[in-house]
């Protein structure tokens, strides 16, 4: 039977109050450290109530588009409010547990094998990496790329061709937890600093301490305002 007539779908209110600020962040032109109208201007300007206005700043702000700074408003961290759909973001936040688990399992490993495996090319290699992710923090940038390369020179360095394969099968699941850690605010100093212990341990030929190392730092990456987010399940009337 056709599914043409199936169910209509409705909108959480919230959703209707981002597609809202999206719009006035592009039509204000508003842009990087700019501030949003408080919460209370932004409920009566849209006829809903300061719940659902704070809703979709969470989400907002889970996004890495917002900073909230107690007692001092909302600001931008971008320019626009290019928010992704609230479906995709539950769906991340479904799979992002997984991902992570099966990092610390992995890397762990992988960062203990380079330490007792690693060559003069594997160091050298792993010392651009570092050394490419501060320039990127340097210049105001999260530091996605150069983490992307430690992560690889690690595994590289580990010298196991079915670990290395494993982690070619997650590579868009990881390069998603990446994105979503290295946007947490203060995220990529702190991410270097530990890449550098990662890295120090490989150099020394400890082991052990690599692995422990590289656990903290999974750990860290685990740590995202993503999961701390309940998304409303039930869905919303379109006026309160």
């Amino acid at each position: 039977m056709s599914d043409a007539l199936r169910p209509v779908g409705r909108t959480r209110l919230y959703e209707q109050v981002l597609d809202r600020l999206r719009g006035y962040a592009a039509e204000s032109g508003l842009k990087a450290g700019d501030r949003l109208l408080p919460e209370r201007e932004l409920a009566r300007r849209l006829g809903v109530s300061r719940a659902s206005v704070k809703q979709a700043i969470v989400v907002l702000e889970v996004q890495g588009l917002v900073e909230v700074r107690q007692g001092g408003g909302t600001y931008l961290v971008g320019d626009g409010l290019d928010a992704e759909p609230v479906e995709r973001l539950v769906e991340r936040r479904r799979r992002l547990p997984d991902v992570l688990e099966a990092r610390e399992a992995m890397e762990t490993k992988l960062a203990e094998l380079a330490a007792e495996r690693r060559t003069d090319e594997d160091l050298a290699a792993l010392r651009e990496a570092l050394a490419h992710m501060a320039e990127e923090i340097a210049q105001g940038g999260h530091g996605a790329e150069g983490d992307r390369r430690f992560h690889a020179a690690v595994t590289a360095a580990a010298h196991s061709a079915l670990l290395a394969d494993f982690m070619r099968s997650i590579a868009d699941d990881i390069a998603e937890s990446r994105r979503e850690s290295l946007r947490q605010p203060r995220r990529p100093g702190r991410s270097l600093a530990q890449h550098q212990r990662i890295f120090d341990a490989i150099e020394e030929g400890r082991g052990k301490a690599a692995a422990a190392a590289m656990r903290r730092h999974v750990r860290t990456v685990a740590k995202v305002r993503l999961l701390d987010w309940e998304p409303e399940q039930d869905v919303e009337q379109a006026a309160e």
